[in-house]
């Protein structure tokens, strides 16, 4: 059976990192927005602790072996009418990112992947 199609993924080293923060904080949420501090940098908050609303789409839920639930991942809806075209993936690189993202104090940031999504991604999601 093939893979269910997603519109957000995640890489092995952002599964680790995930797994990690998780025994450290509980579940967790990342929430992507395009504003201003980080920009386009996805944001880990334990979750609930960032609130979402109606002005947030829930792209989809990033299953991490190893956790018993998946963490969710919401985007603005602002910046979703920009990206809704493309398919993301959620990776992690040494650097410093937002201090409000709980990766922050571990040396290393999360960052989204982007490519175009493909003639049968758009169909599947009615773009």
């Amino acid at each position: 059976m093939a893979d269910p199609i997603r519109r957000v993924d995640l890489t092995a080293a952002a599964a680790d990192l995930l797994a990690k923060l998780t025994q450290q904080h509980g579940p967790l949420m990342f929430h992507q927005s395009g504003g201003c501090c980080d920009g386009s940098s996805p944001m880990c908050f334990p979750d609930g602790d960032f609130l979402t609303s109606d002005a947030d789409v829930h792209l989809g839920d990033l299953a991490v072996p190893g956790l018993p639930r998946p963490v969710p991942f919401w985007m603005s809806a602002a910046q979703y009418e920009y990206w809704k075209h493309t398919h993301l993936t959620v990776d992690v690189v040494p650097g410093r990112g937002s201090g409000f993202s709980v990766e922050a104090p571990e040396g290393v940031r999360f960052l989204i992947r982007s490519r175009l999504m493909t003639d049968a991604e758009m169909e599947f999601f009615g773009l």
